[in-house]
């Protein structure tokens, strides 16, 4: 399914706490896979895999904005108690608590999972046919589903909004979004067989040269950072992994694309 209310979702409720337990940060390394991509006249001839590990970056300390209010939390969702708003011990955050079994309700991100689609040296693009954003152009993208891993999530909405079906090659960006409480994880892939069509939430879909594709009528500024981060890549011949936090600027709308600005960018 595409996504339907990137703006205004409120983040989903997952699991209630039972014991509390230290919070630790695991550091984590990437092993880039080899591309085999249309444009590898462009890059090296000689693949080398080699373990990268990202820059180290320190986080502020101000609080950021939650996507989900959780003060519109008013009923239990294991007994259907009413709740009360507090601070648990040994916690920084406000959260609903139910007054009846005792349960604490945690709200978490949403992922989105997408293709930056490749072939004949063009990306596929999809044109919006639901709000918000309708109208406009997309990687084919959209909530990951209870059950199935980024990579399937990722074809899958390829398939739903493409009727294309693909191969994923690599990953090639994940940016966070903290103010709508949502990440996206866009993989690189290529067409298995060159047939696609609109799908029911897509009116048009279109093969675009990289120097053609459209960046003032594109649906999210999640669409402008990832395809941005593609052609300087494709320009300096190296594809790379990127991470990055889009933080919004609060109150502004789905279609406004600029009102964003990419803070902690990492790459391999």
């Amino acid at each position: 399914m595409m996504v339907k209310g990137i703006q205004i979702q409120i983040c989903g409720l997952v699991s209630q706490r039972w014991i509390q337990k230290p919070r630790t940060i695991s550091s984590f390394s990437f092993s880039p896979i080899p591309h085999p991509n249309p444009y590898s006249k462009l890059l090296p001839t000689k693949t080398i895999v080699r373990r990268v590990r990202f820059a180290p970056f320190h986080a502020s300390s101000t609080p950021l904005p939650s996507a989900g209010n959780v003060r519109n939390m008013k009923f239990c969702q294991w007994c259907g108690g009413s709740t009360k708003h507090d601070i648990p011990e040994g916690e920084e955050k406000l959260r609903a608590i139910c007054t009846v079994c005792g349960k604490i309700a945690y709200q978490n991100p949403k992922m989105v999972v997408g293709c930056l689609v490749e072939h004949d040296n063009k990306v596929l693009l999809c044109k919006r046919n639901i709000q918000p954003s309708h109208g406009l152009w997309t990687l084919p993208a959209g909530y990951l589903e209870i059950g199935e891993s980024a990579v399937d999530g990722a074809i899958r909405e390829t398939r739903e909004e493409a009727n294309a079906d693909v191969e994923v090659i690599s990953p090639f960006a994940q940016l966070d979004i903290p103010l709508i409480g949502q990440i996206y994880l866009i993989f690189l892939a290529k067409l298995k067989k060159p047939h696609f069509s609109p799908g029911p939430e897509s009116s048009a879909c279109q093969l675009f040269p990289i120097d053609e594709i459209p960046f003032n009528s594109l649906s999210f500024s999640s669409m402008v950072v990832t395809l941005s981060l593609y052609v300087e890549d494709i320009k300096t011949g190296k594809l790379k992994f990127h991470y990055g936090t889009i933080n919004k600027r609060p109150g502004t709308s789905p279609s406004d694309i600029r009102a964003y600005t990419l803070d902690h960018h990492m790459q391999s």
